[in-house]
């Protein structure tokens, strides 16, 4: 018996911390000269103060060996946070942080819904913006079309506004190898057809049509209109080459021939376009515009006409540009 109690002694010795406060006295007052009997240790467990200096050691130990317990435990769960005052509590302090976190983290949520960069007013003037934008551009778009209609309607039928400017001064040769201007024509209304002698086949067709318009242009109206051929192939239609080809198709068919320069000239001022194709050799097509030019006895521009003209709508259509004139 002695010997456990030297040993509790021992233990109890190296357990307390001379810096802590005592709830009894000094270890030699408490314990004094007699060992304790089983009884008083037992009641130690229970904290349950004896009559003797030893009992209450035993019981303010028992309470610093809870205290130290409770810290122990609180550390190794909580790492550095301070302990719990219980074991519930912190289990409910746990519940308590997660429901703050999750409170926190729906506010956060709830914010960027409201600090993003597009909102529902943003969106909704928006949509008023673009829709304003489309009906003015609707309405614009309408007056213009209207302000179209408007000016084309102010134009009466067969009233011409100004004059093209298509015709100009020109010196070539006819088909008898005098030089002939603009000016030759002058007092008379004539018809003017730019084409080439080795054309296939557009070329007599077209003069063969201007042949026939002019004669029923006399027989109907009673009218003399002048029928010319100007050829954009000088290099190969020559005065002869060009007189025997204007008498194939009508007498009174004038052919007129030049220099490149000259022929070139006069199609600039014609607005005539042409351009030689496929050569080989000496043997090459021209392309060119396929077109009618009517002017009148000023020797001025009144109208063109294309090949889709017949020779009824072509002589038709001249006679009605002469009386309109006159």
């Amino acid at each position: 018996m002695r010997g456990r109690a030297s040993h509790l002694r021992a233990l109890l010795s190296r357990a307390l911390s001379p810096s802590l406060p005592s709830r009894g006295r000094a270890l030699p007052q408490v314990l004094g000269g007699s060992p304790p009997s089983l009884a008083c240790v037992e009641r130690w467990i229970s904290a349950r103060p004896c009559g003797s200096g030893a009992e209450m050691f035993g019981a303010g130990f028992l309470g610093r060996a809870r205290f130290f317990s409770s810290d122990a435990a609180a550390a190794t769960q909580g790492g550095s946070k301070p302990p719990a005052p219980a074991v519930a509590g912190s289990a409910g302090g746990e519940g308590g942080d997660d429901g703050q976190s999750g409170k926190s983290e729906q506010a956060d949520a709830g914010k960027a819904v409201r600090g993003g960069p597009v909102s529902w007013l943003s969106f909704l003037l928006l949509l008023v913006t673009g829709g304003g934008i489309i009906v003015y551009y609707d309405k614009e778009k309408k007056r213009h079309i209207e302000e179209l209609k408007n000016r084309t309607s102010a134009v009466r039928p067969g009233q011409s506004v100004g004059t093209a400017a298509i015709g100009g001064p020109f010196k070539l040769l006819n088909h008898d190898g005098k030089p002939v201007t603009e000016k030759d024509f002058m007092g008379k209304w004539t018809l003017f057809y730019f084409g080439f002698t080795h054309c296939p086949d557009i070329c007599p067709d077209e003069l063969q049509k201007m042949a026939a318009a002019i004669d029923k242009i006399k027989e109907k109206a009673k009218l003399d209109v002048v029928p010319v051929f100007i050829t954009v192939d000088p290099e190969r239609d020559t005065v002869e080459q060009v007189r025997d080809y204007v008498k194939e198709f009508h007498p009174d068919l004038i052919g007129l021939t030049g220099t490149t320069d000259e022929v070139r000239q006069v199609a600039r001022a014609y607005r005539v376009y042409y351009m030689k194709t496929e050569e080989e050799g000496s043997d090459y097509l021209v392309d060119h515009s396929i077109v009618m030019y009517l002017m009148n006895p000023e020797m001025k521009f009144v109208k063109f006409y294309g090949k889709n003209y017949d020779t009824d709508s072509l002589a038709d259509g001249i006679i009605k540009e002469i009386k309109e004139h006159k």
